[in-house]
């Protein structure tokens, strides 16, 4: 590693440390000295002068802060001697605001090979969708996901299933002695998802989707899950979608046909809906069987074609953040993002409770003052629902965050903005909106990551790129999930989650910009279908919709 220390910002008063300090250990930098009173573990900040109860802490160029005990330059911060604060905002605040896009004359005329639908999307997938609008629809759902992805080569590889089998076999003959006494299994290099054997050879895949909604709670809560499953069907990654209804939930298939049209008045793919209550069970499975098979073998005639990028809609997620987040994979995904939109394609920043405390500059970012206002309504009135409730923004950061550097909500808020780049924000959707218009959108989700994830597919991403410094396994049914790590460590420890590594930024092996250009490389060979992601090669299909009212 070149360089110990690092500060993010020339207003900052803390620094971060690269790697783990010693107690005493005297770090030389930008023509000044600081000897650590304590150790300072790797991805943690300490301050540049000293700080009394009251004082600012500034990181990123903004309020982070304020010291709740003296504390020492060359002191660590901590929850011990640091609270949660963050600048006021508004639209009287709201200052000018500039941009200079990013060189992309090496991007242009490069493209990518998707799947066109008449509507103008592109899909990086094929997938056909079957989804439930009501929960009572969970059990016919899981029925046709097995007989569907058996016979059709889709299933997962069965590999804890031929385990217990073995073990069965074991305690069958009576050897219990050798299951006790036996070495744990070999753990595969790589789960088999050879297409080899799929008669479909230009579908993707089917996504089955189950979920706890539909009936019994608010016809609030009813209608942004039909707008929900609505964004999943137009989503440019979805050929077509087999709906089953019950009959009797608030959610009706009449609801979602129209919320579909609503959304996208071009839409045209095929929509099967069937209605468990127009007869028995078991008309009804064999009826979606045969039509849901006969749509499959419509969808596999259409093949990839060229696209430009400027047909790419990327999701820009983090999630197990860590002190590296906001300084390696969060401005890779930044710089990424102000290349894209210079190409003309869209990209989609989310998570509204990791964007406190950086209000300001988005507002200052966002020319239309109608779409500034609608993003100031959705940050507050989110806000105090939250506090409404005894969880304020400032309890965001996770254990996991705390541990590894992010102090506080504010901290985590401005390293996760980096996500969003420079670029002028030009729209502002609330959950389930469809993102139409090109450049960075303000979606409003939750922080957690599913909720966050499966938003995102429904306002239309065709890829989600989605950082983390501890790990996890986070994927979407209908749309590829990019974990990039922000650290080589964790690369190496988690090689069947993480796809992409911006560790080499900390490492000084490599730029942003040049981190980004090969990330960005990464994704058209991604898009393409030339490789798939390792949430997708684990099935790693998560989906929970953002439930905003309370239970009836």
């Amino acid at each position: 590693m070149t360089a110990r220390v690092l500060k993010v910002h020339p207003g900052d008063n803390v620094i971060v440390a690269l790697r783990n300090l010693s107690v005493g250990e005297q770090i030389d930098f930008e023509d000044d000295s600081y000897e650590l009173p304590y150790a300072v573990a790797a991805k943690h900040k300490f301050v540049t002068e000293d700080r009394q109860p009251g004082d600012p802490i500034t990181m990123y160029g903004v309020l982070v802060g304020k010291a709740t005990r003296p504390i020492k330059r060359g002191e660590p911060i901590t929850t011990f001697n640091l609270k949660h604060d963050a600048d006021p905002y508004g639209l009287d605040k709201k200052q000018p605001y500039s941009w200079q896009p990013p060189a992309v004359s090496d991007w242009e005329g490069r493209t990518f090979m998707g799947y066109h639908r008449a509507d103008g999307g592109v899909g990086t997938r094929n997938y056909w969708l079957v989804v439930p609008l009501v929960f009572c629809e969970n059990r016919n759902v899981l029925i046709l996901k097995d007989a569907f992805e058996r016979e059709l080569g889709y299933a997962q590889p069965e590999t804890y299933r031929e385990q217990v089998h073995e073990l069965l076999s074991l305690y069958k003959a009576g050897e219990m002695d050798v299951v006790k006494k036996m070495q744990p299994f070999i753990e595969p290099t790589q789960p088999n998802h050879s297409t080899a054997n799929r008669p479909f050879k230009n579908v993707d895949g089917i996504k089955f989707l189950t979920h706890e909604m539909g009936c019994g709670g608010t016809r609030q809560d009813s209608g942004y899950l039909c707008s929900l499953l609505a964004g999943f069907i137009n989503n440019p990654n979805v050929a077509g979608a087999t709906v089953l209804s019950l009959g009797c939930q608030h959610l009706q298939t009449d609801m979602i046909a129209a919320e579909i049209k609503r959304q996208n008045p071009k839409f045209n793919k095929p929509l099967l809906l069937f209605e468990q209550q127009a007869g028995t069970e078991y008309a009804l499975m064999a009826q979606a069987t045969k039509e849901t098979f006969l749509g499959l073998t419509e969808i596999n005639k259409i093949e990839r074609k060229p696209a430009p990028l400027s047909a790419l809609t990327v999701g820009l997620k983090c999630g197990g953040s860590d002190g590296f987040s906001g300084i390696s994979a969060n401005p890779v995904l930044g710089h990424l993002s102000d290349t894209l939109v210079a190409l003309g394609g869209k990209t989609i920043l989310a998570e509204f409770p990791e964007l406190n405390g950086v209000e300001q500059e988005l507002i200052n970012r966002t020319d239309d003052t109608d779409k500034a206002q609608k993003f100031i309504t959705l940050m507050s009135t989110y806000s105090a629902q939250a506090e409404a409730v005894g969880s304020g923004f400032d309890m965001n950061p996770s254990p996991g965050n705390i541990k590894d550097g992010l102090i506080t909500d504010a901290i985590k808020s401005a390293g996760a903005a980096k996500k969003g780049g420079n670029a002028p924000v030009t729209d502002v959707l609330d959950y389930a909106e469809p993102a139409t218009i090109p450049g960075l959108n303000l979606l409003c989700t939750p922080g957690n990551d599913v909720e966050a994830t499966t938003g995102m597919a429904g306002s239309g991403t065709n890829v989600i790129l989605f950082t983390t410094g501890l790990g996890t396994p986070t994927g979407n049914p209908i749309c590829p999930v990019v974990k990039v790590s922000t650290n080589t460590i964790l690369k190496n420890r988690m090689p069947d989650v993480i796809d992409f590594d911006s560790g080499p930024i900390i490492d000084g092996e490599q730029s942003i910009p040049q981190n980004a250009d090969a990330l960005l490389d990464y994704i058209i060979r991604l898009a393409s279908g030339e490789t798939i992601t390792q949430a997708e090669r684990l099935g790693q299909d998560d989906f929970i919709p953002w439930k905003r009212g309370v239970s009836l």
